[in-house]
């Protein structure tokens, strides 16, 4: 036991008096130090202004009590007039037309439109985008999605990937950077169309292109463009509104109450009667391409049975 523990003791003295060619030859190098962590991507400054711009904004709006999250109430009674009226002319015009190069805002009459595939929401977000607002939106949407498929009855969930409904959160720079990306996800989208999201003023909160390749009155692909300067609840009320633009409501009424397809701004969010209108337009009665004449009597008797031919709620 002497000699092998002598051996030992030896064996490491020698080891220990070779210890820097042993080391050197032997032992792998030491890792490298760690590469400093990126700055994380600044904003603009015309982003900021336009967050504490769209920040008064809500604010105002709200102290005025607008931006309503309740949905409509006993101060917001409709009735089956009211609701064949205001789909037929929410779901039967356009808000926008191509005029020459230019999108402008004209009323014009149009046809039914809507899905006929499911519909995959998939959110996208700038690099500035916040993570708080990133998992705030990712939310909403998820929840959002769940909502519009119980009042369709239409296949509708949020994705992380393979989306067909596209929704760009984005701040200013970004925002103005988004021809490729828009080229990529509708590669037939127009020059005007491009122009239009990429010089959006800041009077317009956000928007939503809708393909139907065919002419048909079938979507198959959609874009809304959300800015990120928005508070939580103008980001939300985007939300709302551009994702059920995009499944076919694509005008807006000023007779249309409670609603959010009303640029008066009262309601921010989803009420009852615009679930109504949605229920509505995914009816198997009524089919894509119909014209309001066509479809007035089906819708009739739609809201007919949503209200019970009287006022309600849906």
């Amino acid at each position: 036991m002497a000699a092998r523990g002598a051996y030992l003791a030896l064996s490491g003295l020698m080891a220990l008096a070779g210890c820097d060619a042993f080391y050197t030859e032997r032992l792998a190098p030491p890792p490298p130090a760690p590469a400093p962590a990126p700055e994380p991507p600044q904003r603009s400054a015309d982003s900021l202004a336009l967050e504490r711009y769209y920040g008064r904004i809500e604010s105002s709006l709200v102290s005025q009590g607008l931006l309503r999250t309740d949905g409509g109430g006993r101060d917001t009674p409709w009735d089956a007039e009211d609701l064949t009226r205001n789909f037929l002319r929410i779901a039967t015009f356009e808000e926008y037309n191509t005029l020459g190069e230019q999108i402008v805002q004209r009323q014009t009459e149009s046809r039914i439109h809507r899905w006929e595939t499911p519909v995959r929401l998939e959110v996208e977000f700038g690099e500035t985008v916040s993570p708080v607002k990133q998992l705030k939106d990712t939310d909403a949407v998820r929840t959002l999605a769940r909502r519009l498929a119980v009042a369709t009855g239409h296949p509708i969930r949020a994705v992380e990937g393979g989306g067909n409904f596209h929704i760009l959160i984005v701040n200013e720079d970004e925002r103005r950077a988004l021809e490729p990306r828009l080229r990529e996800l509708v590669p037939s989208i127009t020059d005007s169309a491009v122009n239009t999201i990429t010089a959006l003023p800041r009077t317009s909160y956000c928007l939503v292109l809708a393909v139907t390749p065919r002419g048909d009155g079938v979507y198959t692909r959609a874009v809304a463009v959300i800015r990120g300067e928005h508070p939580d609840l103008l980001r939300l009320s985007c939300l709302h509104e551009e994702i059920a633009q995009g499944l076919g409501l694509s005008n807006d009424s000023p007779l249309a109450r409670p609603s959010i397809f009303n640029d008066d701004e009262e309601f921010a969010l989803l009420t009852s009667q615009d679930e109504a209108m949605l229920a509505i337009l995914y009816d198997e009665r009524l089919d894509p391409g119909m014209t309001g004449d066509e479809s007035a009597p089906i819708v009739e008797e739609i809201a007919a049975e949503i209200t019970g031919d009287g006022p309600g709620g849906f």
